[in-house]
């Protein structure tokens, strides 16, 4: 068994703490908490999914289908978190991360 779907379920694990920490912030349920661990994630998050690629690449699978995925985490920067824009493209991450792991497993 390769690293391929080890590394597609770590980086999905990833993705949904970022995205139940970021609803946290975004509830306020962590007012006084610091927003470097949800950026840490971010970029934990955006290294797994560039890892799966590299790997599904190696081993011959569909590593195009992450690529949707990969786009929207890169945008993610150009929004402001606690805006709509922000969750928005976040719950757009998380699906097309879900599909495309779907599709390349």
């Amino acid at each position: 068994m390769s690293l391929y779907h080890p590394a597609l379920l770590l980086t999905g694990a990833l993705l949904t703490a970022l995205s139940l920490l970021g609803l946290s912030l975004q509830l306020g349920w962590r007012t006084g908490a610091s927003r470097r661990p949800h950026h840490l994630l971010f970029f934990a998050v955006c290294a797994g999914v560039v890892v799966c690629l590299v790997l599904a690449l190696a081993t011959g699978q569909k590593w195009w289908a992450l690529l949707p995925a990969l786009t929207l985490l890169l945008l993610m920067p150009r929004t402001r978190p606690g805006r709509s824009g922000h969750w928005r493209l976040a719950l757009a991450c998380a699906a097309a991360y879900g599909l495309g792991a779907w599709a390349a497993w």
